[in-house]
């Protein structure tokens, strides 16, 4: 029901590039967070605090894909 049909084709929106962005953020910040956390490195706590900040990065891009994609009608925006 987010994005349109309720059991039609799941498409990403009109804003792709935001939810590429999103995913690829989410993807580069958990592996850096695990491998700082699982690894036995003498930097982990760098892994571990910039995987934290690329993933609260990507809550931000995910916040601004939702924004766009929600669609209104004109009729309930009384124009």
């Amino acid at each position: 029901m987010l994005l349109g049909r309720p059991w039609g084709r799941c498409h990403p929106g009109r804003c792709a590039l935001f939810l590429g962005l999103a995913l690829l953020l989410d993807t580069l910040g958990l592996a850096l967070l695990l491998v700082g956390i699982f690894a036995a490195l003498d930097y982990w706590d760098f892994l571990v605090y910039t995987g934290s900040v690329i993933l609260a990065f990507s809550l931000l891009l995910w916040v601004i894909w939702y924004s766009l994609n929600i669609e209104v009608s004109l009729e309930k925006l009384d124009l």
